[in-house]
C-alpha cells in the first residue's frame, strides 16, 4: 500500500528535486473539493466546429497494468488543435472580454456575439505565457476573433512548438528564463490594450486562471455524461498529469465526489512542485531548471487558484522520469493513440508505480491524453524506440 509521507519539520522550499517516487497525499480530503460548475458548456458548443472528443479503450495498456480496462479521454485533437487547452483558453478569453466590454454574464455570451464585439475593439492584444499548448490556444482565439496576440515561451522551447504558436498568427517571444520567469514577464504587460490570459495565478491575478480551470469542466462533463449514460463504466482509478494544476483541479472537481477509490496526480521529477508542496503542507517552488521532455508540465510553482482542489482531491502523487513518459508513449502508440510527452504522463505515472499502487484486475482506469505529438521529431524517435 502507499506509505504516507512524514510532515517535514521545516516546510520551506525543497533545495533540490527528490527524484521518482510515489507518495500518499497527507492533505487529501476529497469532501473539500468544490463541485464542477460547467457554465462554459453552452459557450463551447457555440464555437465553430465544436464536437466532443472520444473515450477510447487502450487494451495493451490495460494488460500492462493488469487491470480490466484503461479508458483514454483522447484530447489529441480539439477544435483543430493538438490538445485540450482550447477549452480553458476560450472560456477565459470569453470571460475577460465580457468583463472588459460589459457584455453581461459570460454564460449567456455565444461566440458569434463575442466576435461581433471584437470588431469594435481591434486595438486589443491577447497575451499569454506558455510552455506550448495554452499559448497556442489563446493565439487561436485571437485569430478567430480578429485580434492580435503575443505569446511568451520559456528559453529552449523546441522549434515545433514555437512554429505551432506562430501558425496561429501570434508574435512569439522566447524569454531568457524558465516558465515561472516567463509568467512574470507576461504579467508585466497587462494594461488597457494588453489582456493577459494565463493559466496560472499570482497575487492580484486570479480570474483568468480560475476561468481556465472552469473551462476544462466541459471535458469532464463529456466523460461523466458517457458514464451516466451507460456508455462506459465508472472508473475506479483516475489519473491526471500536473503542471501548475489547472487540469488536475478540473479532474478533482469532476471525480472527487464520485466512487473512484484512487485519484493519482503525476509530475516529472524536475518539476515536482505540487508533490513538494503536499510534502511541505503549503505551496512551495521546486528549484529549476525544469527540463523534462514533458514540456507542458515543466512548471516550478503551483497555481494558488488550483491548489485547494488539487491538494485536497488527490489520494496519491506519482513523480516520474522521462523514461517512464517515453514508455507510456510507446504503449499508447501500440494501442493506436499517438500522444505527446505530456499527454502520456498520466498513464506513465501508473506504469511507473503500479506495484505500490496495488492496482486490481477489476480496476477500470481513466487517463486523459492531454495532447498529441507537439514535437513530431521527438515523438517519432521515441515510438520507434530510439
Amino acid at each position: 500500500m502507499i506509505t504516507p509521507v512524514d510532515q517535514p519539520t521545516d516546510p520551506g522550499t525543497r533545495p533540490e528535486a527528490a527524484g521518482a517516487r510515489l507518495i500518499a497525499n497527507p492533505l487529501v480530503d476529497r469532501g473539500r473539493v468544490q463541485p464542477a460548475a460547467p457554465r462554459c458548456v453552452a459557450f463551447h458548443a457555440s464555437l465553430p466546429g465544436f464536437a466532443a472528443t472520444p473515450v477510447d479503450d487502450a487494451p495493451g495498456a490495460a494488460e500492462q497494468l493488469g487491470v480490466a480496462r484503461v479508458l483514454v479521454k483522447r484530447e489529441t485533437e480539439r477544435l483543430g488543435l493538438p490538445s485540450f487547452k482550447i477549452l480553458g483558453a476560450s472560456w477565459a478569453v470569453c470571460r475577460e472580454l465580457a468583463h472588459r466590454w460589459n457584455l453581461g454574464d459570460a454564460a449567456g455570451v455565444g461566440f458569434p456575439q463575442l466576435k461581433d464585439a471584437a470588431t469594435a475593439h481591434p486595438e486589443l492584444v491577447l497575451v499569454a505565457p506558455t510552455d506550448g499548448n495554452h499559448g497556442r490556444a489563446v493565439a487561436r482565439m485571437a485569430r478567430l476573433l480578429g485580434l492580435r496576440s503575443i505569446v511568451l515561451v520559456p528559453a529552449g522551447t523546441v522549434a515545433a512548438r514555437k512554429e505551432g504558436i506562430a501558425s496561429e498568427g501570434a508574435q512569439v517571444i522566447e524569454t531568457t528564463g524558465d516558465y515561472d520567469q516567463t509568467v512574470a514577464q507576461a504579467a508585466a504587460m497587462e494594461d488597457g490594450v494588453h489582456a493577459v490570459i494565463s493559466d496560472t495565478s499570482w497575487e492580484g491575478y486570479t480570474r483568468a486562471p480560475a476561468d481556465v480551470i472552469e473551462g476544462y469542466a466541459t471535458m469532464m462533463a463529456e466523460v461523466v455524461e458517457a458514464i451516466d449514460g451507460g456508455l462506459i463504466p465508472e472508473p475506479t482509478v483516475v489519473t491526471a498529469q500536473i503542471g501548475v494544476g489547472g487540469l488536475a483541479a478540473a479532474v478533482a472537481r469532476g471525480f472527487a465526489a464520485r466512487p473512484a477509490r484512487l485519484l493519482v496526480g503525476v509530475e516529472p521529477t524536475s518539476a515536482d512542485c505540487v508533490t513538494a508542496s503536499m510534502e511541505a503542507g503549503h505551496i512551495v517552488t521546486s528549484p529549476g531548471p525544469q527540463t523534462s521532455i514533458m514540456a507542458g508540465l515543466n512548471c516550478g510553482t503551483p497555481s494558488a487558484i488550483a491548489w485547494p482542489d488539487v491538494s485536497a482531491g488527490f489520494d496519491a502523487m506519482s513523480v516520474i522520469d522521462d523514461q517512464a513518459a517515453a514508455e507510456a508513449m510507446r504503449l499508447l502508440h501500440r494501442d493506436g493513440i499517438d500522444a505527446g510527452e505530456s499527454g502520456a504522463a498520466g498513464l506513465a505515472g501508473l506504469l511507473a508505480h503500479a506495484d505500490v499502487l496495488e492496482l486490481r484486475p477489476t480496476d477500470v482506469v481513466l487517463v486523459v491524453v492531454t495532447e498529441g505529438p507537439t514535437d513530431p521529431i521527438n515523438h517519432r524517435r521515441i515510438v520507434d524506440g530510439n
